[in-house]
């Protein structure tokens, strides 16, 4: 395994972990924009960008993108996030120079007004499915309330009325602002030659012209309180907890990622065994999310209405007594081999080992190989769990429930 990296000419970043024994090879463009680079009036611009990037270029129509990446054999797809759109593909090894000449194109797309359209229409019913399905867009809603006027707390997909109101040429402006080669790494993971990448890389994206990429790194607010939406249509009540958490670059994120593991895996966990096991929620657990400067512990659940308000009691004293007496050495020892478990099974593929990579270098500049996180996990301490609920008391959060119970006045 080796790890090699490059800048081309007009700041493209490419990296590649080189595994000479994998069967295939994984590729990604991993662009550093995302919901938190939008404003309230170009919100879900990066999503529906992301999905416009497929509906043709200046030399690919929608149809020969698909029919190239069925020729080749090619797992792809691509994602947004709060602070990400990453295109990725899986292939065979010999098809890594005509995957990123396909994927380098497709990042410069056509954007052609009749494709804009008919693409809003796509968005617009995305948007709806998520306000019409459980959990009925907590998450979405509990965010902004957390974050306030923070733009972490902005929804990917962004609301009915953005979508409806951006224009084309807005689009256009923020594709020429974020999408700078200066704002994009381009990884690749398994059996990769890396200086046929780096040339298939000069070849096919050395062209596009850079420009500043900035992005706002305000102090992210901790706003709390409770909030019940009603929700007619609901048969069960959907509760969705957010609490400050290490941020992306914080080495007690480990730690934090633990203390999740024994508070709210779907398995085995605090959450589980006092809510699940029991048959008093259907679903509860946590995770630990990462920004750029802010970081998340989330905490979910679903249950019968009658039950919500001592669930919650339940919650916040499983937390209390987190933060009073902290974790057992044998929670923490099971919890770090699922951990552990969890990122040896993911990175035994170069497309798992992709977003590692990928994140690692997108997030902190830096490279980790598997060895490095599992030590690093191996290292954490109680003392070190403790420290984080100490900074990071879980019982301050900010909590949404939507269902059919009767909206607070």
């Amino acid at each position: 395994m080796e790890f090699l990296s490059a800048t081309l000419d007009n700041g493209l970043a490419v990296v590649a972990e080189c595994n000479p024994h994998a069967y295939s090879a994984a590729l990604g463009f991993f662009v550093s924009t995302g919901a938190r680079d939008e404003t309230p009036e170009l919100a879900g611009v990066s999503h529906f960008l992301e999905h416009m990037a497929f509906k043709g270029t200046a030399t690919r129509s929608a149809d020969d993108v698909n029919r190239e990446l069925d020729a080749m054999g090619a797992e792809c797809n691509a994602c947004t996030s709060e602070e990400a759109t990453v295109f990725h593909t899986a292939v065979l090894p010999e098809y890594v120079g005509r995957a990123v000449a396909l994927l380098g194109d497709i990042l410069r797309p056509a954007l052609r007004p009749e494709d804009f359209e008919l693409e809003r229409q796509v968005i617009l019913e995305e948007i709806r499915m998520n306000e019409d399905q459980p959990p009925f867009g907590a998450d979405d809603k509990c965010r902004a309330l957390h974050f306030g006027p923070h733009p972490l707390g902005y929804s990917v997909l962004g609301s009915v009325a953005s979508i409806t109101n951006l224009p084309l040429e807005a689009m256009r402006e923020y594709h020429r602002r974020r999408y700078s080669p200066t704002n994009i790494v381009l990884v690749g993971t398994g059996r990769i030659d890396f200086d046929a990448l780096v040339a298939a890389a000069r070849r096919h994206c050395g062209h596009w012209e850079p420009c500043d990429a900035v992005r706002r790194r305000d102090p992210a607010p901790r706003f709390a309180g409770f909030h019940r939406i009603h929700k007619e249509s609901a048969s069960q009540q959907y509760v969705v907890q957010l609490a400050p958490g290490p941020a992306a670059a914080d080495r007690d994120r480990y730690a934090a990622k633990l203390l999740a593991t024994v508070l709210g895996d779907d398995t085995g966990s605090r959450l589980y065994w006092e809510l699940v096991d029991p048959g008093l929620a259907e679903h509860a657990a946590m995770y630990h999310v990462e920004y750029d400067g802010a970081g998340l512990f989330v905490t979910s659940m679903s249950c019968n209405p009658d039950e919500l308000d001592e669930n919650l009691q339940r919650i916040s004293d499983l937390f209390r007594d987190a933060e009073e007496f902290g974790l057992t050495d044998a929670e923490l020892d099971q919890a770090k081999n699922k951990v552990a478990s969890r990122l040896v099974l993911a990175s035994e593929r170069p497309r798992g080992r992709l977003f590692f990579v990928g994140s690692d270098w997108v997030q902190r500049r830096e490279y980790r190989c598997l060895r490095d996180d599992l030590d690093a996990l191996a290292a954490v301490s109680p003392e070190q769990v403790a420290a984080v609920l100490a900074r990071y008391p879980l019982t301050q959060n900010t909590t949404v429930t939507i269902g059919p119970l009767a909206a607070e006045r």
